[in-house]
């Protein structure tokens, strides 16, 4: 017995409409997928660049974007605070657009497996730091403060503002480079361009570390500021 069924056209019209945009549905997912895959991947590119010199091992946990966000045309990720070292859970800044004016930040997990300093004894208040004060570890460089200090160089030669126990890892507000300028001070001050270089002696009127601005005065009126650049001796660039 043959036994045969027929669909109405209207029917049939039916299914191929669903089809249509079950089709429809899927390739915009898989694009919008793809789009957040290539997002990821690049901003994945850019804390491994900013972070592999960071340590001998680094583990990136990367947060993907929400996915209500638009697509992220030519993005280019930035650090929102440059000055830190992207350690623990930082917050990544994301440029879209061709002229960079939609931002969008993502969620990212670092881990940093590499050396750092530790003090090797109890160090006091007010103390000169040298190198046979400091110890190395290892460890997750994440689980440090994001105001530690993990390099010698940044250490030494830096007075303890606090007391700072043995094994305590160095936050950059325990410490202060010291002053080759006094306040009050009779110090040189140096302008030089690059076809010439003259000298005046002034007052300083605030204390300065090397690099730092401090303004000084010439007479009784006349102030500028200019640049810490050894003991006594500040400079202005022109």
């Amino acid at each position: 017995m043959l036994r045969q069924r027929f669909i109405k056209p209207s029917t049939l019209r039916y299914w191929q409409v669903v089809l249509f945009l079950t089709i429809l549905c899927v390739t915009a997912l898989t694009k919008a997928q793809a789009d957040d895959d290539n997002l990821l991947q690049q901003v994945h590119q850019f804390l491994y660049e900013e972070t592999q010199a960071l340590g001998e091992e680094v583990v990136i946990d990367l947060r993907p974007p929400s996915p209500h966000l638009p697509e992220c045309i030519q993005p280019e990720p930035f650090l929102p605070n440059a000055n830190q070292a992207p350690l623990g859970r930082v917050s990544v800044g994301v440029r879209c657009g061709e002229d960079s004016r939609q931002v969008r930040y993502l969620q990212a997990q670092i881990d940093v497996i590499g050396n750092y300093v530790v003090a090797a004894r109890d160090i006091e208040r007010g103390t000169l730091i040298t190198s046979n004060m400091l110890n190395e570890r290892g460890g997750n460089l994440g689980d440090l403060s994001a105001q530690a200090l993990t390099a010698e160089e940044d250490i030494v030669g830096k007075i303890a503002q606090r007391p700072i126990r043995s094994g305590s890892a160095f936050l950059a507000h325990y410490l202060q480079a010291p002053h080759l300028v006094e306040r009050g001070q009779r110090v040189t001050v140096i302008a030089q361009g690059s076809a010439f270089r003259v000298s005046r002696e002034g007052e300083a009127l605030e204390n300065g570390a090397l690099g730092e601005q401090v303004r000084v005065r010439f007479g009784s009126r006349e102030i500028l500021t200019a640049r810490v650049a050894e003991r006594g001796i500040l400079v202005v660039d022109f």
